[in-house]
């Protein structure tokens, strides 16, 4: 036992859990129990996300592929729209609304705060409700691919 740790509380199996979107899809390759969540999402050109807030959840976006444009409410609670720059930090409190729009084809890792409480979507272009707790257990977290 290293350091007192109890060896068999260690994971050597590689996690992976692909959600289908109406955008594109999201790869999350932190298990449910992990004290953060990690996500690379991918969005298809001229798909977008919800215009959304959490209640609980924090996180950070950062691009890696393709060219996107992410919305995020500021300081004076005004809506604006700003290039995303690959590998640099956008930080997304509790109530600030935000969405990420692709430009071209495009991947950005998502490193959050466990998924807890709830995304209220003001806007969806697939007409998807607030997505709860209980809806995020349910597969492809309640979203029905046509």
């Amino acid at each position: 036992m290293a350091g007192g740790f109890d060896p068999k509380t260690f994971i050597t199996t590689p996690y992976q859990k692909r959600v289908e979107k109406p955008w594109g899809y999201e790869i999350i390759y932190t298990p449910d129990d992990a004290p953060a969540t990690g996500k690379i999402l991918h969005v298809n050109a001229g798909k977008r996300l919800s215009l959304q807030y959490h209640d609980v959840k924090r996180e950070t976006l950062c691009l890696i592929n393709g060219q996107g444009i992410i919305t995020l409410s500021n300081q004076k609670d005004e809506t604006v729209e700003i290039p995303m720059e690959r590998y640099k930090g956008y930080h997304v409190t509790p109530g600030q609304i935000h969405r990420v729009t692709a430009v071209t084809d495009m991947d950005f890792i998502e490193a959050s705060t466990p998924e807890l409480g709830n995304t209220f979507r003001l806007q969806d272009d697939s007409s998807r409700p607030t997505e709860t707790e209980a809806l995020r257990k349910e597969p492809n977290r309640g979203w029905h691919t046509q």
